[in-house]
């Protein structure tokens, strides 16, 4: 790599002082690799390095950092260290691939690379074993001054030939692959029995959508937002004017809708401020209509050209299949709505809210349109199950009305750039269903989502739940009153349901329950409507606990330093005796429960006093990758690779360490994790790093994707996600200061 001056052992020239100094005065940073070639493999021995400061940073043998194998005869460490760093003083040394002892210390004195420059005779590494036999390794040693654009730039040729599972000869999940080392819980008194004493405030915009109903969250209807503020809400409703569109009509293309009304046309398609007038339509986005001097009106039909790219913001696999199928499909499948189906009180809602999240966190831009919060803006919260007959054609215009705004809504939002929709309400009857399909046709393509729940210990819980929650009760004191009134409502429904047998659709049957259920399609295809299905095969509506935690304080955190594999400093074992026992006293009732870390030796030791559960160790919660930067601080990035650090500071999000990672795309990798944690129905306690837990946290809290590298995930803190039926709560318990 580069051009610079390097040193073997192997009898590799070495250069004058002259040529030292040119060195020394180009900068740059000084790429030193260690290899090690012994064609005899002994048993399990792997070469290790230890030394002093700043290779390793003891010369205690338990602490030497790990070579990789390269080939089935080639072991290497590669690092990058400063222009000026200090002497590098170390030796190898064998150690077992299990456990710590015996080390075996290669023989003579240290090695000493100065300046790039390997001090003394070059020579192999020879280890004694215990029967007087000898190993001979070959020892390969080169320092090469290179700048860190061209660090970069050998990433790709890099990639090319990494294979993670093979190199580092650890499995992407383990389950109690490391025995328990035998610590000692410490004594339970050093945690009150108390465990709300350890309670801190969650941050204002943490995972607390549990406390709201749901729907409330949903997207707001436009007329709340145009003319560049908010309306007044009693305004908004009392001067409400909806144009209801004809079901009978066909809707091209272009984006423009007949009705009885008035003439309107898209909000995307560009208009003479001078030749029209915006109206406010209430729920619905503002329209033009034409004014009394106006014979005309302005548009521009070149829709495409205006489009934002609706590529995800996530990296790698997600963004090329999606690119792929927008490529590929007609362009109406650039977009995609789904359009839930199913009687109230089935889980619609919250079923909305779970994908709309997972979309989000995935990195694509996805919106949640909820009609009952438009009806409730149009027509009040006081509406009586009269308002739901079939039979009562005011109320039916009434809904039919406010669902076209909705839907009209969320066409406009998508040719802005928006990708997906999710359009809940019950569109229980064909007729609903063939006027969204007519008002998307070019536009966008509709798969129907039905919930259907047979269970009636659950329909009875979500009844109570709506009578609890919803807004529509609100201003109903007797409980039982409102409990009448939604049965009276809902048995209005059920009279003239019907279920999904057109178009594309996935019918979740009894999945709610946690105990199997079904799920069938028809006419499914494609990357995201494929990943969509996947995640509801495996979501479920089960409460319980998730514990999210950061690793004990860490040698390198004491230190500054990012990356590494160092064990925990003293105070680290003190967190890590208490979390045992917080984890004890939080779960004593729940033994299916399981502990989840990293394959980095700090979370594994870490968890290692929590006895009784099973541990399973994921390579995908391994701490965002750091490359070249591995083991530096931030203060040595920012002095010795000055651009590195001003495009991490503007794009933490996107930024990736040369041959490290970004965060999105950890995001990436911890997509099986988000995946299994929704499939579990027993608590899970998660021990990983900071950059993985935010990207966990962030999931949960539904937080949006340029936040992640901000969110705070301090050390000694247990973020507990309770997650249920009413949604996703949190609460925060600091064990140490």
């Amino acid at each position: 790599m580069g051009t610079g001056a390097s040193r073997n052992s192997d009898g590799g020239s070495h250069a004058g002082e002259e040529r030292e100094e040119s060195l020394d005065q180009a900068g740059g940073q000084l790429y030193v690799s260690l290899k090690m070639e012994n064609y005899k493999k002994k048993g399990d021995l792997i070469p290790h390095v230890y030394g002093s400061v700043p290779l390793v940073g003891s010369w205690d043998p338990s602490k030497a950092l790990s070579m990789e194998r390269e080939s089935t005869s080639m072991w290497e460490l590669s690092f990058v260290v400063p222009p000026n760093h200090e002497t590098l003083d170390f030796k190898f040394l064998l150690k077992p691939k299990h456990g710590y002892t015996p080390c075996i210390v290669e023989e003579g004195p240290n090695r000493q690379l100065i300046g790039g420059t390997l001090q003394g005779d070059a020579r192999l590494a020879l280890f004694k074993l215990d029967n007087e036999e000898v190993l001979e390794y070959r020892v390969l040693i080169k320092a090469d001054r290179v700048s860190p654009f061209d660090l970069a730039a050998s990433w790709r040729a890099y990639l090319d030939n990494l294979r993670p599972s093979t190199v580092r000869g650890i499995p992407d999940v383990s389950i109690d692959a490391v025995p328990e080392t035998g610590r000692e819980n410490g004594s339970s008194a050093s945690l009150e029995l108390d465990l709300e004493h350890y309670v801190v405030p969650a941050p204002s915009t943490s995972a607390n959508s549990g406390l709201v109903y749901a729907a409330n969250l949903a997207e707001n209807p436009r007329s709340l937002t145009f003319a560049g503020g908010c309306c007044d809400r009693t305004a908004t409703i009392k001067e409400m004017e909806v144009v209801i569109p004809d079901s009978s009509k066909v809707y091209s293309g272009s984006g423009m809708v007949e009705s009885k009304s008035v003439g309107t046309f898209s909000p995307l398609q560009k208009q003479d401020s001078h030749r029209g007038l915006f109206v406010d339509r209430g729920v619905g986005s503002p329209r033009l209509v034409k004014s009394s001097s106006s014979t005309a009106f302005s548009f521009d039909l070149k829709l495409d050209s205006q489009n934002k790219n609706s590529m995800p913001a996530a990296a790698g696999a997600v963004a090329a299949a999606a690119i792929a199928d927008q490529m590929l499909g007609p362009k109406e499948d650039r977009h995609l709505a789904l359009v839930l189906v199913g009687l109230p009180a089935r889980g619609k809602t919250f079923t909305a809210v779970k994908l709309t999240r997972y979309l989000r966190w995935l990195g694509h831009d996805t919106k949640h349109f909820n009609v009952g919060k438009y009806r409730r803006l149009k027509h009040g919260t006081n509406q009586s199950a009269d308002f739901f007959r079939a039979d009562n054609p005011e109320g039916m215009e009434a809904r039919n009305e406010v669902a076209a705004l909705a839907m009209d809504d969320m066409i406009a939002w998508m040719q802005e750039g928006g990708q997906v929709g999710i359009f809940d309400a019950t569109n229980s009857s064909r007729s609903r269903r063939n006027m969204l399909m007519k008002m998307a046709e070019g536009n966008c393509k509709i798969i129907f989502l039905e919930t259907i729940c047979n269970d009636e210990r659950i329909i009875e819980r979500n009844i109570r739940l709506k009578i609890q929650q919803s807004p529509d009760y609100a201003e109903e004191p007797d409980y039982e009153a409102g409990s009448r009134d939604f049965r009276i409502r809902l048995a209005n429904y059920e009279k003239v349901y019907e279920p999904v047998d057109e178009g594309s659709y996935i019918k979740m049957i009894d999945m709610a329950s946690g105990h199997g259920g079904q799920i069938q399609v028809n006419n499914i295809s494609g990357y995201l409507p494929g990943r969509i299905v996947f995640f509801l095969v495996n979501t479920h509506l089960t409460p319980r606990p998730i514990l999210l935690t950061r690793h004990g304080e860490s040698r390198d955190n004491v230190r500054g330093r990012i990356g590494g594999d160092s064990v925990l400093s003293d105070t680290g074992e003190i967190y890590m005796k208490k979390l045992a026992n917080f984890v004890e006293k939080r779960l004593k009732n729940e033994r299916t429960a399981s502990i989840w870390t990293s394959t980095l030796q700090r979370t594994i030791l870490t968890a290692s006093p929590i006895v009784g559960f099973p541990k399973i160790q994921w390579r995908a919660l391994d701490e965002i990758n750091a490359g070249v930067c591995d083991g530096m601080t931030y203060e040595e990035i920012k002095k010795n690779m000055p651009e590195e650090y001003e495009s991490r500071k503007k794009d933490k999000l996107r930024y990736r360490y040369p041959r490290g990672e970004s965060y999105l795309d950890v995001i990436q990798r911890l997509e099986p994790v988000i995946i299994e944690l929704e499939r579990q129905r027993a608590p899970v306690v998660v021990i990983s790093h900071q950059a993985v837990l935010r990207a966990l946290y962030a999931y949960f809290a539904d937080r949006p994707l340029k936040e992640i590298p901000h969110i705070e995930v301090p050390l000694h803190t247990i973020i507990e996600i309770q997650m249920g039926v009413t949604g996703v709560q949190e609460k925060r318990y600091k064990l140490m200061d």
